[in-house]
């Protein structure tokens, strides 16, 4: 500072000039600062933010270690640059279900720009990440929350090397720390130690350790080397040499840190014994030199011989490993160090005849990673015509764990080199069985199994009889792919002779003529280019298949009945996506977020609607690259929102998309269908006597949770007071609307869920007669449980008589009426009087002597007389009487006298 020049530094000591660097991390240097804070919790209860004071930042030696819970943990430190300066650090960023994000705030307390703040997932290791600073004060920030709600405890993010340039003028070199030496004057940083040596703090070169002892790189002391016992070793075979013998060979692991010589050492076991070698691969055959090389195309072997696929056959091409000599071309082996999480020189797995497992390595807490790279695929022709039926290939494995401790094997699928994402974790020790993976998008794929022993960081290799194995991978449709079968294809008869052909889409073969028959309507084909017509499958309820028979949708419509009347509905109304947000979640530590449901009743004739993105790892990608982003389409997709006020980024994190329904089984009022039920008693009850129609879905993820995938089902209910498109509901007892985590279920209440309106919705009003005119008006019936459909009829108008026109004739005709009544009275009064004389007469007549004959009525009448005008005028009877008589009037008896001359 004297004669203000810069001197360079002396040995074992380094300086960055304007610069410092953080590379110690037993405590947290000077000037740092971490905190936890729950940002939703800062005006609640102080027993939550009790929760989080735990949940910081770590120092771990080399490096420091974020919190894994969700907390919001932030690592801070100011500084200020007397000019324009750098910083940079390196990070290890594994999981993306933390949120990393890294931030410098100015004099003003202004961020800098959004879109660089979000970390992207690391690939391979330790990235690099440089920012520009400002002159004058900058805070740093490194701020992680995770947010795993699977209740899958996130792996922490790790930063290392801490570099800040552009500070006052430093006035003292640093001491290089232990483990790391400099040997010349001027140094910028310390060298890193070799193995099985070691240093103190500022020297300038490395202390070899004693021949007893070992180092790993790096190290500030060595340690006493132990016996070697069985599991410092591991065994391995040779490539097949020229006779078709393999040796089996044993090698001590590396770095090999155990003595040969000590007391109750063991010895590595002889090699060199020699066995048959395995045969070739399915699809390969032996070459003079006892090699395997792939069939040529046309070909098949069954790992042998390659012989020609016969007429009217092609070959079915793919990858089949099952036998494990030597390591395939397109497959690779290493280890991840599960301390520094750098890579190593190393092999992690290890073939073994019919399996491949996972060899020793450098410490227990190692990842040991296999990973299978697929330039692409050549899906068959009918698949590619089908947009929505998005199988392009499928992997299947089977494997196997063995495992004393926590051990963990994990699946993980990369497209187009990009980051690799867990698909499936497995846990412990797991029998032998089969894994099965449906490869969606023709890329280049990356397949990657990483199996940990422990996560303990405690080094050493206790654990070493825990393995993963795995016994054979089959991979379909794979680009320049090999053939271990043919199988039967369509023939198209050509100038050349048969020749083999692809069916178009929706036909299948017909074993024996080799011809392509159309499947029946509304089936669909189970797999590409089967063979008979039982390959075709029959839709479910209220669905059809599309044209090329790949697929069963449902047109938004549909027709039921009921004992009383039929019933159809048209749900085009409800055609377009809807989101539903389930209630606020909280996890543990009172971090809340949601589950986000996006739904599409009917898609549009199969092309699924709804959309769930992760934008976790992608939101500093530019608007028009978001096709790299990891969306999922479905007809009911979930993915867990984490508002903006947890995360300080203009928008939510939207994050873990979860397919819930690919395929629409069927649409009907039962509450069963196809092993999937919706109970009732899940939704308030039905009440206006409508059957609620249901939409039943399956998802093609299978999990070892839902051995069977997830399903879906929309009730659809009639609900006259909520207009289109309604209200979406989950099911009470259930927030998230799954009671189980595989079977959701939701209800969606609405007008246009009601049946169209047929005539049975209406009744009639007949008005009285007014002006001799009567009207008819049409009404619906109250309450109205129907949409659209028919119109009401209009109202309808008759002539008719009024009341005084019946009133006239009905007076005219009561008088008549009462005329009539009286003249028969009279004249049955009368009657009545003439029989009461006669029978008087007759009671008289019954009191003479039996033997006396009457006396008559009169005389004779004499010859000349007329006896009716007599009759007529002595009587003195009624006109009416008179009348009478001349037509009821009997002759009256003669008497004759007779003489005898007579």
């Amino acid at each position: 500072m004297k004669d203000q020049s810069c001197k360079p530094c002396a040995e074992g000591r380094y300086s960055l000039g304007t610069g410092i660097r953080f590379d110690e991390w037993d405590e947290l240097p000077h000037g740092f600062a971490s905190l936890s804070t729950n940002m939703e919790m800062e005006d609640s209860t102080t027993e939550s933010m009790e929760n989080c004071t735990a949940s910081k930042w770590v120092p771990l030696g080399d490096y420091i270690s974020s919190n894994t819970d969700e907390c919001t943990a932030t690592l801070m430190y100011a500084v200020n640059l007397k000019q324009s300066g750098t910083v940079n650090f390196e990070y290890y960023y594994p999981d993306s279900s933390i949120i990393f994000e890294f931030f410098v705030q100015n004099d003003q307390c202004q961020p800098n720009v959004d879109d660089s703040r979000w970390m992207k997932t690391t690939e391979k290791g330790w990235e690099f990440h440089s920012v520009e600073l400002n002159r004058g004060n900058n805070v740093l920030y490194w701020r992680t929350t995770a947010f795993s709600v699977w209740s899958k405890i996130s792996k922490p993010v790790l930063v290392r090397n801490i570099a800040i340039t552009g500070v006052a003028y430093t006035s003292e070199c640093f001491p290089c720390k232990p483990g790391t030496y400099a040997d010349k004057q001027g140094s910028s940083f310390c060298e890193l130690c070799p193995a099985n040596s070691y240093s103190n703090k500022g020297e300038t070169s490395c202390h070899q350790c004693d021949p007893d002892k070992y180092s790993e790189k790096g190290s500030s002391s060595c340690k006493v080397r132990p016996a070697c016992t069985d599991k410092d070793y591991f065994y391995t075979h040779t490539a097949c040499d020229a006779n078709g013998e393999t040796q089996l060979m044993y090698k001590w692991a590396q770095p090999k840190i155990c003595g040969e010589d000590l007391e109750g050492a063991v010895k590595l076991p002889a090699s060199g014994v020699k066995t048959r070698c395995p045969p070739c691969n399915p699809g390969f055959f032996k070459t003079n030199n006892s090699s395997c090389e792939p069939c040529p195309y046309g070909s098949y072997s069954n790992g042998s011989d390659c012989s020609h696929c016969p007429a009217g056959t092609e070959p079915a091409m793919g990858f089949e490993y099952k036998w494990w000599n030597t390591l395939p071309s397109n497959m690779e082996t290493t280890v991840l160090s599960g301390i520094n999480f750098e890579y190593k020189g190393m092999t992690g797995w290890e073939v073994a005849g019919d399996h491949i497992y996972t060899a020793v390595g450098a410490s227990d807490n190692d990842f040991m990673i296999l990973t299978l790279v697929v330039p692409g695929f050549r899906p068959p022709q009918s698949v590619t015509a089908d947009t929505e039926n998005k199988e392009v290939a499928r992997i299947t494995f089977v494997f196997e764990t063995i495992c004393s401790v926590n051990c963990e094997l994990y699946f993980m699928v990369g497209v187009n080199s990009r980051t690799n994402t867990p698909v499936e974790t497995w846990k412990g020790s797991k029998g032998k069985q089969s894994y099965t993976y449906i490869i969606e998008e023709n890329a280049t794929m990356s397949f990657t199994w990483a199996f940990q022993r422990t996560t303990f960081h405690e080094t050493g290799r206790k654990y070493t009889n825990d393995v993963a194995k795995i016994y054979s991978i089959n991979i379909t449709n794979v680009m320049d792919g090999v053939a271990s079968y043919c199988r039967p294809c369509a023939l198209e008869a050509s100038d050349m002779g048969s020749s083999c052909t692809s069916c178009p889409p929706g036909y299948y073969i017909d074993r024996d003529s080799g011809t392509c028959h159309s499947c029946p309507p509304n089936t669909i084909l189970k797999a590409h280019q089967p063979y008979g017509i039982q390959a075709c499958v029959p839709c479910g309820p209220g669905t059809k298949s599309n044209k090329i028979h790949s697929l069963c949708y449902n047109d938004c419509t549909f027709s039921t009945s009921t004992p009383t009347r039929g019933l159809d509905y048209n749900f085009l109304a409800l055609a377009n996506t809807v989101s539903l947000a389930g209630g606020p979640s909280f996890t543990s530590k009172g971090l809340k977020y949601f589950h986000h449901f996006t739904l599409s009743l009917c898609g549009n004739e199969g092309k699924k609607m709804s959309v769930c993105a992760d934008n976790v790892t992608d939101l500093r990608i530019p608007e028009g690259e978001s096709g790299f982003s990891k969306s999922i389409t479905a007809y009911v997709c979930q993915a867990v929102i984490i508002p903006p006020e947890v995360t300080g980024y203009k928008a939510g994190v939207s994050s873990q998309p979860v397919s819930l329904a690919d395929r629409l089984i069927g649409v009907t009022t039962d509450m069963t269908l196809d092993g999937i039920t919706s109970p009732a008693e899940l939704f308030h009850p039905e009440s206006l006597g409508i059957p609620d129609v249901i939409f039943f879905y399956r998802s093609n993820d299978v999990t070892q949770s839902c051995s069977s995938g997830r399903s879906t089902t929309i009730r659809v209910r009639c609900s006259p007071l909520k207009p289109a498109p309604g209200h979406l509901s989950l099911p009470s007892a259930c927030s998230d609307g799954t009671c189980d985590g595989c079977n959701f279920h939701f209800l969606w209440e609405s007008l246009a869920a009601c049946p169209l309106c047929s005539p049975a919705d209406y009744h009639a009003i007949v008005s009285s007669c007014v002006a001799g005119i009567q009207k008819t008006t049409y009404v619906w019936r109250e309450p109205k449980l129907c949409a659209g459909g028919i119109s009401l009829p209009e109202q309808r108008v008759t002539i008719c008589k009024t009341i005084d026109f019946w009133l006239k004739v009905g007076i005219s005709a009561g008088t008549c009426t009462a005329i009539l009544l009286t003249v028969l009275t009279c004249y049955f009064w009368k009657k009545n009087q003439k029989l009461e004389y006669k029978y008087s007469k007759l009671v008289m007549n019954a009191t003479l002597k039996d033997c006396d004959l009457p006396a008559a009525d009169s005389c004779a009448i004499m010859e000349g007389e007329d006896v009716e005008d007599d009759l007529i005028f002595t009587s003195k009877k009624s006109l009416f009487g008179k009348i009478k008589s001349f037509t009821s009037k009997q002759p009256a008896p003669v008497t004759i006298s007779l003489s005898e001359d007579s």
